[in-house]
């Protein structure tokens, strides 16, 4: 094995990515379940861990680039969420990482997930996404001198590099925020710590966390994930790997982990020429990639602290602007089959309306009124 710095170098940059560009929505969904300082930071600590584990064995045992990670997308939804606590978030954590088990090992589970139509799944992720994007342009009434001047630079740096965009908004939003003193609190770095938190497991948790959570987590990151990987000449297998992400998630969700996945966004990053020039060597990203996130999880707390500290503005605009171009993504798929138009709309304006019946939340409600609308149409054709 010839290590190449190239790789080390795709490795940081798709850490960096993917870490610092959705760290926000991270703190927004702990923030929905009601999470304490100390079990935000476990949530960090833990899930960096699991990424870092995850994409290391995976790399290694089927000698291909696979790197995980978390949903932004799901972690929006759980930002989005209303009602529930900690300990439900960790049941709801606990079964969507079952879900995700069993769709592994049992193939005819996932054909049933993608045979809902992508209009449909894309509806609901725009749905779920469109709030958070809608605060992030709510914050320039907040913080006018911070956010414009970061919001103008989000698009300088993103018609250079796009995946660069919104670590560049955090970099120098926290470094603006310190020096006005804008800051809330002091910084200091230390290790992490982790805090167990005991599941529970509710039936509303079910249907508008675990369900929508695992339906977002397929849709959105594993099948794009997989097709990351053929896309870039390899032939991943499809159950084994989403199996040990569930598996994973299971044992890191008591320590308030989320749900961990394929990489979809960062894989683009990993598997490219960019990261080794032999296409059989790109696996051992995946060794700098657990360095990368290890590293992490070292000073998870640390890092969550940063974050708080830092004018609420500025959380609110690079949550936004970590979402703009997921949304726009979503929105396209959602409008491009003229049979599932109505149909995706439909779970579109249900999800981002936030409404909430039984306990359930709005995201499951969505995907249940647009595939109604999409049979009753489909009945008339």
């Amino acid at each position: 094995m010839q290590l190449k710095f190239s790789s080390f170098s795709a490795a940081v940059v798709a850490s960096i990515i993917g870490f610092g560009g959705t760290v926000a929505l991270v703190l927004a969904a702990a923030i929905a379940l009601d999470a304490t300082p100390s079990q935000t930071a476990s949530w960090v600590t833990a899930i960096s861990l699991a990424i870092a584990l995850e994409s290391l064995f995976l790399s290694w045992r089927y000698k291909m680039p696979i790197v995980t990670a978390w949903s932004a997308a799901g972690l929006a939804l759980v930002g989005a969420s209303t009602g529930f606590d900690m300990s439900q978030g960790v049941g709801a954590f606990i079964i969507t990482g079952a879900m995700l088990v069993i769709t592994g090992l049992f193939r005819p589970i996932s054909k049933l997930v993608e045979s809902i139509p992508s209009g449909l799944s894309a509806g609901m992720l725009a749905g779920v996404m469109l709030p958070f994007v809608l605060e992030g342009a709510r914050a320039a009434n907040l913080n006018p001198q911070l956010v414009l001047p970061l919001a103008i630079l989000f698009f300088m740096i993103r018609a250079w590099n796009p995946s660069l965009a919104v670590v560049a908004v955090l970099a120098a939003g926290i470094g603006w925020s310190f020096y006005s003193g804008q800051t809330t609190g002091t910084f200091n770095l230390e290790f992490s710590t982790i805090e167990l938190v005991m599941p529970s497991f509710t039936i509303p948790a079910f249907f508008g966390l675990a369900l929508p959570l695992y339906l977002v987590t397929m849709a959105s990151q594993n099948l794009p994930g997989l097709a990351v990987l053929r896309a870039s000449g390899y032939n991943p297998p499809v159950g084994q790997p989403i199996a040990l992400t569930g598996l994973v998630s299971i044992i890191s969700a008591p320590f308030g982990a989320s749900t961990t996945n394929l990489s979809a966004i960062t894989a683009a990053i990993c598997t490219g020429e960019e990261s080794h020039p032999d296409p059989a060597e790109r696996w051992q990203v995946g060794i700098w990639y657990f360095a990368c996130y290890f590293l992490i999880a070292l000073f998870g707390a640390s890092l969550v602290t940063l974050i708080t500290i830092m004018p609420a503005a500025l959380v609110m605009l690079a949550t936004g602007l970590a979402l703009l171009a997921p949304l726009a993504n979503a929105l396209m798929i959602a409008m491009s089959h003229d049979k599932e138009r109505i149909a995706a709309m439909t779970t579109f304006a249900v999800t981002a309306s936030g409404i909430s019946f039984i306990g359930v939340g709005a995201a499951f409600w969505g995907l249940v009124a647009g595939l109604f609308a999409y049979f009753m149409l489909g009945l008339k054709r």
